[in-house]
Parts: C-alpha cells; sequence; structure tokens
C-alpha cells in the first residue's frame, strides 16, 4: 500500500512541476508578444 501511494504522490507532483513551468513559459511568451504589438502600433502611430 505504501508503495502505491509514493507513486502517486511522485506522479502528482512530477505534473505539478511541469504544469507551473509550462505555465510560466507561456505567460512570458504572452507578456513578450503583447509587448512586441504594442511597440510596433506605437511606432505605426508616431510614423
Amino acid at each position: 500500500m505504501d508503495d502505491q501511494i509514493r507513486t502517486i504522490l511522485i506522479i502528482i507532483v512530477s505534473v505539478s512541476i511541469f504544469g507551473l513551468l509550462l505555465f510560466v513559459y507561456v505567460k512570458n511568451y504572452i507578456k513578450r508578444k503583447i509587448d512586441f504589438l504594442l511597440n510596433e502600433e506605437k511606432n505605426k502611430k508616431s510614423k
């Protein structure tokens, strides 16, 4: 019984860490994309 619980906890922790890393990566990617588009739009208006 202890081995099953240990295995389940390892899977849950691994999936949680992977999900957190993926979330941070996607968040930073979207932030960079939005900043790029805003700067591009600002440059079009100033011309």
